[in-house]
């Protein structure tokens, strides 16, 4: 190899490496030998990294947390119990705030320096029943976390339609983005709102049923099977993932909408 070829190779290494330091679009931190921590996701996707805590030590999902804290100056875990709540709160300095949503045991950890991105896109939500808002409350805390506004409306499912109708409107009036529909058992009540509002509706089928078509399978076929077009589903009980959807689709509009404006 010549004396000019190492001097283009050495180049171009100073250049990849610039590169690499500037753009963390596929960073990922390893923390000891559990975790690999992908840092560059919100800035890669826009969708920020989510820390599972079910089948986590308590320990490990205080580490993990801080390390992301650290990292990025949040961390957002779901599906906590209250000894790993604890144990964050034990390992979270004063520097930081620690905020946990009982009813989808949602964590939010944020640096007191952090501060949300607000985009202008409006996600709204609506639930069938009662016992569909823990997983109504995982996609509202992910779109609002990925800077948008929400607005919800509980216990408007099919079994009292009367209920629906006036939810419907205030968020039509609201200029809602997207609307999130959480529904167990049969799982109407998405087909219903997709058929009569002109935005994108995400069907969210939740576990709380039993009988045939248990633990929300019945729920998922239902809105599988929707003859509603415009309308999209996710897994049953994904709360988290129909917010991120939600959250992609409606700062899109609000980007939109702030430039316009």
């Amino acid at each position: 190899m010549g004396m000019a070829d190492l001097s283009s190779l050495e180049k171009f290494e100073r250049s990849r490496k610039r590169f690499e330091r500037k753009n963390r679009l596929l960073a990922v931190a390893s923390l000891s030998r559990f975790a690999k921590l992908d840092i560059g996701r919100e800035k890669r996707k826009g969708l920020p990294e989510v820390i599972l805590a079910e089948g986590k030590l308590d320990s490990d999902v205080a580490r993990i947390s801080q390390a992301m804290l650290r990292r990025t100056g949040r961390a957002i875990i779901s599906r906590s119990n209250g000894s790993q709540v604890k144990a964050v709160r034990s390992i979270i300095g004063k520097e930081s705030r620690v905020e946990y949503f009982l009813r989808s045991r949602m964590i939010v950890v944020k640096s007191k320096s952090y501060r949300t991105r607000r985009s202008g896109g409006r996600v709204g939500v609506l639930t069938a029943g009662t016992s569909d808002m823990p997983i109504a409350e995982e996609a509202e805390v992910i779109a609002r976390e990925m800077g948008c506004e929400t607005k919800s409306f509980y216990d408007v499912g099919v079994a009292g339609i009367h209920r629906l109708f006036e939810p419907v409107r205030n968020l039509l009036n609201w200029n809602a983005d997207v609307i999130v529909v959480v529904a167990g058992r049969e799982g109407a009540l998405p087909t219903v709102v997709a058929g009569i509002v002109d935005v994108p509706v995400i069907g969210v089928p939740t576990s709380r049923s039993y009988g045939f078509g248990e633990k929300g399978l019945a729920a998922l076929a239902s809105m599988l099977q929707s003859c509603s077009l415009g309308m999209a589903v996710v897994n049953i009980d994904g709360g988290v993932g129909a917010g991120g959807v939600a959250a992609l689709v409606a700062n899109r509009v609000g980007e939109y909408r702030i430039r316009r404006s």
